[in-house]
């Protein structure tokens, strides 16, 4: 029987060259869980890992028992510890060398990724696209028939921009970055289902993003040019669960930053 998402602790074939294992960490923010990727060239034993998921001994155990331990390079597609966690238990169990943009996150290198770079391992190339927005860090990965996006693109849903000044405008360019190489290529985030074309949901991302400008903008005119970001949180976001509400805030910090710096 095929597999569909979600399917805990159970190796996913999603493309030729791309499979999943889901760790069992769902919650509001990372959806049903956190998505390691397995990469392997057609014929080759070896393979490429993308995030090792949550500090989980169970997930951490099901990702060496379905690569073998024959891991030829861990990617890290930015610091949260639900991607990073597992880090050290991963590599306690295969040797894995470990990159990542942050130099904590390295391991049995010394050099972190940077945006352009173009890496060859276990038969195949893989392309840093640097994509802040979600974090300063946050890159995605281009293969040549899918992208791996983190949690800059997500299977369902939005994600969270960083409360900093610069962080939608940050994002909207990671945004423009990732359309111009999605035509041809899968979705795979890390959070949430992939998809078999990148192009529309990107193309979703940056209209629901203006729309939540749009929103903010209007809010703004009725609460004041100085309103505070939870003020505007409950008028945009009235409809969601106010657990979420303090991620909603942080996204609303950075449009609030980006929409008045456009006005100076």
């Amino acid at each position: 029987m095929t597999l569909t998402h979600p399917a805990y602790g159970q190796l996913r074939t999603v493309t030729p060259t791309a499979s999943v294992l889901l760790a069992n960490n769902p919650n509001q923010m990372t959806l049903q869980g956190t998505n390691t990727w397995i990469l392997r060239a057609p014929g080759r034993s070896d393979c490429v890992v993308i995030d090792p998921g949550p500090k989980d001994r169970e997930h951490s155990e099901a990702v060496a028992r379905e690569t073998d331990g024959n891991i030829a390079l861990t990617l890290i597609t930015h610091h949260h510890h639900d991607h990073t966690g597992g880090i050290d238990r991963l590599t306690k169990l295969t040797g894995t060398t470990v990159r990542a943009m942050e130099p904590e996150h390295l391991r049995g290198s010394v050099t972190p990724l940077t945006d352009g770079e173009i890496i060859e391992a276990a038969g195949l190339r893989i392309t840093v696209l640097a994509t802040p927005g979600h974090t300063t860090d946050s890159v995605s990965f281009v293969l040549d028939d899918a992208v791996l996006t983190g949690d800059t693109v997500l299977g369902s849903g939005t994600t969270v921009l960083e409360s900093r000044d610069g962080a939608l405008g940050d994002y909207l360019a990671s945004m423009d970055r990732l359309l111009a190489v999605a035509p041809g290529r899968a979705l795979l985030p890390a959070h949430g289902p992939d998809h078999p074309e990148a192009e529309p949901v990107l193309r979703y991302y940056i209209q629901h993003r203006q729309e939540r400008l749009e929103q903010v903008r209007a809010a703004l005119r009725e609460l004041g040019p100085n309103a505070k970001p939870l003020q505007v949180v409950a008028k945009v976001y009235a409809d969601v669960d106010k657990k979420l509400w303090p991620a909603a805030r942080s996204s609303v910090k950075a449009q609030l930053a980006y929409l008045r710096s456009q006005q100076n």
